[in-house]
């Protein structure tokens, strides 16, 4: 049985959400202590958290970095602040997914479902898939000394290693798929959310940006690259070069 951990000082909301979740058969707690967030989130070890912005004390902004030197649980965003920047900020900030108040249930449903299929179920990294990109005999993946860790949420290059949170995870998995060749941004959307409808395709721009800065970080500079109108490209072909000069 999954476990939700429902991040919402509005008790109306709060105790809809709840409901809402156990009717469907998973476990659920609802956050008390909203000074200690962090401590409440380990000792409940949830698969997925519902994380309001506007909390007493400290904002979900700041709760969502914290759970991210933890964790790379699922986290989707819940607010009735609905603007473009706002979205932008909740992805920044770790987040995996936004829903706007008046809350549609069953979009949110559809959310929830839709990232513990990704990360614990039938789509989780790691399920064999078709590409050019080879693996190894865990299921990771490998394209000229590029290493991503599935199991691990990790990139490595070089022996330097970094964490990658979900998104990236899943971006980089359809990168190292198919090195050199452009992913669309419709399958990259696709990969990521299962309504791609309702994501605003800011939100797809953002995710690569957070995925650039991580390989930056390995020392593998401009390697993913926009290809106008259509999507993006892995190019590794150059990644020696670079670090030799």
């Amino acid at each position: 049985m999954y476990r939700i951990f429902i991040v919402e000082d509005d008790d109306k909301i709060g105790g809809i959400l709840k409901a809402n979740m156990e009717k469907y058969g998973f476990e659920v707690r609802r956050a008390e202590r909203f000074k200690e967030l962090l401590a409440e989130f380990i000792d409940y070890d949830p698969h997925l958290v519902l994380l309001d912005i506007n909390l007493s004390y400290f904002d979900g902004f700041y709760w969502c970095r914290q759970i991210r030197t933890r964790s790379n649980v699922p986290i989707i965003f819940i607010s009735a602040r609905a603007g473009e920047m706002d979205q932008v900020m909740a992805i920044e900030n770790g987040g995996d997914d936004y829903v706007a108040k008046p809350i549609h249930l069953d979009l949110l449903m559809a959310k929830v479902r839709g990232a513990l299929r990704r990360v614990y179920g039938e789509y989780a990294a790691g399920t064999p898939g078709l590409g050019v990109g080879s693996g190894t005999a865990s299921g990771d993946l490998e394209a000229n000394g590029l290493t991503l860790y599935l199991s691990r949420n990790e990139l490595e290059w070089q022996g330097k290693r970094v964490e990658l949170t979900k998104n990236e995870l899943l971006l980089a998995e359809c990168f190292l798929r198919r090195p050199e060749h452009v992913v669309s941004r419709e399958e990259l959307l696709e990969a990521l959310w299962d309504d791609v409808q309702f994501v605003d395709d800011n939100t797809l721009t953002v995710n690569v940006t957070r995925l650039r800065k991580k390989l930056e970080e390995l020392g593998v500079v401009k390697a993913i690259e926009t290809v106008r109108g259509q999507g993006y490209k892995l190019v590794l072909s150059d990644i020696e070069k670079g670090a030799e000069a």
